[in-house]
């Protein structure tokens, strides 16, 4: 009788001990729950941001800088060239879709390097908990270099967990996600999307997908040209309200998000130091 109890046993347990060194999403949890739970969390680049706040910077194309009250800061879609600045950051993503969203020779003192594409078949599978920042990502596929074959886990959508906000970064993005990814990401209060409408999605599936992950704050990137940005935000104008700020920067809280879905334009500045 005994037997076929431990038997059992031993298979549960290390099941049992996998899932507790995968701490849950609070970005899933909330997304069936309350939103409004507020995280104390720990930037280097000029001074930090307000107190559980996270600073959202536009370097150029798909990267962003983000920064936290705290001390902690990641850059996304890494190309190697963050401007005139002798800064590295604590943690770098890329996704090898297009030459222009990563590189072969990273900085060396960057810490925590995360790849965004698969490997030997294998699609990456992030999940780095820094204590006030999370980061993990969810694999997308991409189309080959001619459009006709698939890269299967091409591409990651990375969230960045940190003050209480889920943070979005969609990479580049050449597919609608399905209900599963959508499910993977859970809430988003703040997404990067690209809006060039063909390297990457077209614009009117892009507006789709964004119009059901309704964040707070969607930041268009990766506009080679004002024509397509404009294309873009006129399709997205009848649900979201438009906001251009003028300026490479924003802070963002759970206090500060619009009560209404808001596009904010940045306008991508390399870094430079003083």
């Amino acid at each position: 009788m005994l037997r076929p109890f431990l038997i059992a046993l031993c298979l549960i347990l290390p099941g049992l001990a996998a899932a507790q060194d995968r701490r849950p999403s609070h970005c899933i949890a909330i997304a069936d729950a309350a939103p409004g739970i507020e995280y104390l969390h720990r930037a280097s680049f000029g001074p930090p941001p307000d107190e559980f706040s996270v600073r959202v910077t536009y370097v150029n194309h798909a990267m962003f800088l983000l920064q936290t009250a705290g001390g902690l800061s990641a850059v996304t879609d890494y190309t190697g060239f963050l401007g005139t600045t002798d800064f590295a950051p604590d943690i770098a993503t890329m996704n090898n879709a297009h030459s222009s969203h990563w590189t072969a020779a990273p900085d060396p003192r960057i810490p925590h390097l995360l790849q965004g594409w698969a490997e030997r078949g294998v699609p990456a599978d992030h999940y780095l908990d820094l204590g006030e920042m999370l980061v993990r990502n969810v694999p997308t596929d991409t189309r080959g270099s001619f459009g006709s074959d698939v890269r299967v886990g091409g591409n990651s959508i990375f969230v960045f967990e940190v003050a209480g906000l889920c943070i979005g970064h969609l990479g580049h993005l050449h597919h609608a996600p399905d209900s599963a990814q959508y499910a993977a990401l859970g809430r988003l209060d703040v997404v990067m999307a690209a809006v060039d409408g063909g390297l990457t999605l077209d614009l009117p599936t892009m507006i789709q997908v964004l119009k059901r992950l309704r964040s707070s704050v969607v930041i268009p990137m990766h506009w080679f040209s004002g024509a397509s940005l404009e294309r873009f935000l006129a399709g997205m104008q009848d649900e979201f309200d438009i906001r251009r700020e003028g300026v490479p920067s924003i802070e963002v809280s759970l206090r500060s998000l619009p009560s209404r879905p808001t596009v904010v334009v940045l306008e991508p500045q390399y870094l430079r130091d003083e």
